[in-house]
């Protein structure tokens, strides 16, 4: 996959210029950027540490009831995610999304009832209202379609569309 420079998107190596935001009012960036200082801080020992933690958990609320987005502070997310439209968006605690990854408003990547959690590889783009539940891995590179529903494997470089 390019981007539009002709230069290819990694699926390994973050690139973090995705998630700066670009604007005073960037939302989805905005949101990124407190769980990425929450898990920075909360590392770490002392006041201020704690301080820190406490102010970016009062800032993820904040952005989370203006995006509408359920996105935890402990959730694991490889660096530049991109979330363009944040509303919406549920990502289980204990999901692992890998770097470079589009998501859409309305995903919700989750478990069906006691199932172990996705695991998407790195640059995958995933579609405005699509379902990833239970025991499934997204290989790196895949495309997942607007509204599809998956449940199975999707390999690298492949695409979900429906109900898979």
């Amino acid at each position: 996959m390019m981007r539009s420079s002709g230069i290819p998107i990694s699926a390994d190596v973050p690139d973090w210029t995705r998630e700066m935001p670009q604007t005073f009012w960037d939302p989805g960036r905005k949101l990124l950027a407190t769980i990425r200082g929450y898990q920075k801080w909360c590392g770490k020992t002392g006041l201020v540490a704690r301080l820190c933690c406490k102010l970016h958990v009062l800032r993820h609320r904040f952005w989370s009831v203006v995006t509408g987005a359920d996105i935890p502070l402990s959730c694991q997310i490889g660096g530049g995610l991109l979330i363009p439209h944040p509303n919406g968006i549920v990502i289980h605690p204990q999901a692992v999304v890998g770097v470079n990854c589009l998501i859409f408003q309305q995903v919700t990547i989750g478990s069906r009832s006691s199932d172990r959690l996705p695991v998407i590889g790195g640059h995958v783009d995933i579609g405005a209202g699509a379902k990833i539940l239970g025991n499934v891995v997204i290989g790196d590179h895949a495309r997942i379609g607007a509204n599809a529903v998956v449940t199975k494997n999707v390999p690298a470089f492949g695409t979900a569309i429906g109900f898979q």
